[in-house]
């Protein structure tokens, strides 16, 4: 087992990485019966953190 592979990482560590990089989240489900779509959702998501330094898109536009 190399250092890396034994290496552990905390559930707080690897959420504050996510968060600072952006995670996009996208997937489709289709509820069906008897080849009869009844219900379909569409899921975007972009989950990101907020900095000072990036400015709102809904910010005041002048």
């Amino acid at each position: 087992m190399t250092v890396v592979e034994r290496r552990e990482v905390a559930l707080v560590d690897l959420l504050d990485r996510l968060l600072a990089g952006g995670v996009v989240i996208t997937g489709d489900l289709t509820l069906r019966i008897a080849d009869v779509d009844l219900v379909r959702i569409d899921l975007n998501a972009l989950i990101s953190s907020v900095n000072e330094n990036v400015p709102a898109p809904w910010g005041e536009m002048l």
